[in-house]
């Protein structure tokens, strides 16, 4: 395979890199690379938002490609490069058509194109449906874990909407030591929700109840996790919220203005945050100003805001394209050590400049 990934000095005219090759890693690999590293890749993802927040990254404004008869339906482009003691450049193209559900696969589909930092060359393509959710899974248990100092652990979870993320979520959330006395479960659809109850079961969990009404699962519980496809605000009563949970607004725009004003407000970039119709976005169009919000997470990590513990905490993550990148060359990188990197021989066929 292409050693451009080393730490040896830029090549010249008599010693030049060595010919670029290009690796295809699917998704029984990637899942391979992750099973069972809960820990590792939530001090990844910490450690990403460090370099985020110290500068050491590169992340534009996501691209959404719409239909005009397919309203619900998108894809997205999240291009970014990352810094650090392992630079990779990159794009994740991930698609969500809802109606996908209904038909029996996945809503999400994803790949991630990795390009060598010095050449450029994209040396890597991987299925990313799985780094996906991986990395929105660890960004919501170590956003869990700094929000919750300094005020009671919660004890009782909730899961509003129940596909693949909330799997990945409550995954995450047991694998790093979170236990539970209550998990609720609310969906507009009764058999996700049944679904859902059925793998926490199996997964182990003592006391699962499933809700008929979101105001239910809100006030029963500590931990709030939205992970729904709402389009649009559907939570609007600010009272609901009187006990004042820490809430992982996964999916962005479930929160009426209302709710977000009331609360102390963490993002992941605020820039990123601040667009798209996200329900922080729609709090800012409503007061023409941003004070809402408290601060970033690696705000609060390095100490430099702190939360409070007397009122409801939002935790709404836009989703970095670096986050997917660390987590990308997390795999690659395993896939090299198992020694099961499959390469797409003479994939770049015109590698001389004169022919």
């Amino acid at each position: 395979m292409t050693t451009v990934h080393s730490a040896e000095p830029r090549p010249t005219a008599s010693a030049p890199y060595p010919a670029p090759s290009f690796a295809v890693i699917p998704g029984a690999q990637v899942q391979r690379a992750l099973t069972g590293r809960a820990h590792e890749i939530v001090e990844l993802v910490e450690a990403t938002y460090r370099l985020h927040g110290a500068g050491d990254s590169v992340n534009p404004p996501s691209y959404f490609l719409r239909f005009p008869d397919r309203p619900t339906s998108r894809i997205i482009a999240l291009p970014a490069s990352i810094g650090g003691k392992s630079p990779v450049d990159g794009l994740k193209w991930i698609s969500s058509f809802p109606a996908n559900v209904a038909a029996g696969i996945p809503r999400a589909s994803a790949v991630l194109i990795l390009n060598d930092h010095e050449t450029g060359y994209p040396f890597a393509c991987l299925e990313s449906s799985i780094i996906s959710a991986t990395r929105t899974a660890a960004s919501a248990a170590l956003a869990a874990d700094r929000l919750s100092r300094g005020r009671p652990r919660p004890r009782r979870v909730g899961f509003f909407g129940t596909g693949l993320i909330a799997r990945y979520i409550h995954t995450f959330l047991a694998d790093t030591g979170w236990e539970f006395d209550q998990i609720g479960v609310h969906d507009l659809s009764a058999e996700s929700a049944a679904g859902f109850r059925l793998y926490l079961e199996q997964s182990g969990a003592a006391s699962v109840t499933v809700h008929d009404s979101a105001e239910q699962l809100i006030r029963t519980s500590d931990l709030v996790v939205f992970a729904t496809v709402a389009g649009e605000p559907h939570v609007g009563d600010v009272s609901w919220f009187d006990h004042h949970p820490l809430v992982l607004h996964v999916s962005l725009r479930d929160l009426a203005p209302e709710i977000v004003l009331d609360s102390a407000n963490i993002v992941d970039d605020v820039e990123h945050c601040l667009k798209a119709g996200t329900s922080p976005h729609l709090a800012e169009q409503r007061t023409g100003r941003r004070d809402f919000l408290t601060g970033t997470l690696d705000d609060v990590m390095s100490g430099r805001v702190t939360v409070p513990t007397d009122r409801t905490v939002v935790f709404s993550p836009f989703g970095l394209g670096v986050l997917d990148l660390a987590v990308g060359k997390y795999v690659y990188d395993e896939v090299i050590r198992s020694g099961g990197l499959h390469v797409v021989e003479d994939f770049f066929h015109e590698l001389r400049r004169y022919g």
